[in-house]
């Protein structure tokens, strides 16, 4: 049998500038790198198992959960195979099917089917009616407290802590005090945010947190991170009768080989980043602002912005895109001639980006390459 050339090369980190905001906070270190490679193969990990994922110690599988729980303020943790499995299986185990869960109108997409594959009902918060797109908790607990009103109880509630497409932080302390006040059970979503900021679970009393290892914490992945209070344990880790080892929810066992081998590697690089958060704060402000000088670039979402991932309505590229003789596909190219990648081909009316990690001197050249391809084709 023969096979098809598959085309499995990618140069896309070490030969470019990667705009992508879902790739940003997911690049290895090299510590990383070197465990990618020792760790490659299937059920790597399982060299030493008895039996449970969290109990093995070589690699130490359960001194890192502690180390991870630690990190973002959480009684205990356990990896799953990305956050929207995090979140399906909080939905799963909290709610019955025709249930409803409040969530706000900048969920990922995930959520809403972590919710349908539940059989669950959505009752969205809506976000400010402005070029800000925010998710205020006074309209959080407007909308929990009409839901508790007209049907008697809500469960759960889920708030997206960074949404991917405006790059706005929400309270997660407040919003952990409002479920706390109403009795319901919060699960905070921190795909974009665990990893990159200080995530702090059991100051802002939230009861379950999730988040992914390959978009925020370094990891090859796919992976997550489900983060609970202890008086969870016993419902969402429930063991199986005839494999009294095995937790359900985790179908006996979840990431093995590379995913959890890179997440572990990359910890003590993921923890000393994120002590830098506020300077990647300021960088993201000052890119923007700069970007913003050339007539026809606006940032759209919070601003200025709390967030590494920025959204910007683009006029400007739009309408140079309409007389171009490769249409909306020129600002791609051009910007790939330049070796910045990330924005999506075809893409002119508007792009989210993020140059979280970036050098002082790699964003200037991006701001200065914008300008360039404005200057030239306007």
């Amino acid at each position: 049998m023969e096979c098809e050339n598959y085309n499995l090369t990618r140069d896309m980190e070490r030969e470019n500038l990667n705009l992508n905001p879902l790739q940003r906070g997911g690049i290895l270190p090299e510590a990383a790198r070197e465990a990618l490679y020792d760790f490659g193969d299937g059920y790597s990990v399982c060299d030493y198992c008895a039996g449970r994922l969290d109990e093995i110690n070589k690699p130490s599988i359960n001194n890192f959960l502690g180390d991870l729980a630690k990190f973002i303020d959480s009684d205990l943790v356990r990896t799953v195979h990305g956050a929207r499995e995090g979140k399906f299986t909080v939905i799963n185990k909290i709610c019955n099917p025709g249930d409803s869960v409040v969530i706000d109108s900048n969920a990922h997409y995930t959520t809403y089917i972590a919710c349908e594959r539940a059989g669950v009902e959505i009752i969205e918060v809506p976000s400010t009616d402005d070029n800000e797109k925010k998710i205020t908790m006074d309209n959080y607990k407007k909308t929990l407290e009409k839901s508790i009103d007209e049907l008697g109880e809500i469960k759960l509630a889920l708030l997206t802590h960074v949404d991917g497409d405006y790059g706005n932080l929400t309270d997660a302390k407040k919003f952990g005090k409002i479920c706390k006040d109403l009795g319901v059970v919060s699960l905070l979503n921190c795909a974009y945010s665990m990893g990159r900021l200080p995530i702090k679970a059991n100051e802002w009393e939230l009861d379950f947190v999730v988040g992914s290892g390959h978009k925020s914490m370094a990891a090859s992945g796919p992976i997550g991170v489900l983060g609970m209070k202890s008086e969870w344990e016993e419902i969402i880790l429930n063991r199986s009768p005839k494999y009294p080892k095995k937790e359900v929810e985790m179908l006996g066992c979840t990431s093995r080989g590379a995913p959890i081998a890179t997440l572990m590697a990359s910890l003590p690089y993921v923890i000393e980043r994120v002590n830098n958060w506020d300077s990647e704060v300021q960088k993201s402000r000052k890119f923007v602002k700069e970007l913003e000088k050339i007539d026809g670039i606006r940032q759209i979402g919070e601003n200025p912005t709390k967030h590494d991932l920025v959204r910007f309505n683009t006029p400007i590229l739009h309408e140079i895109g309409l007389k171009h003789q490769r249409k909306g596909f020129y600002l791609y190219e051009e910007l790939k001639s330049r070796k910045i990648t990330g924005i999506k081909r075809g893409q002119t009316e508007w792009f989210k980006c993020s140059t979280y990690g970036m050098t002082d001197k790699q964003r200037t050249y991006i701001v200065d390459s914008f300008k360039e391809i404005v200057e030239k084709l306007s």
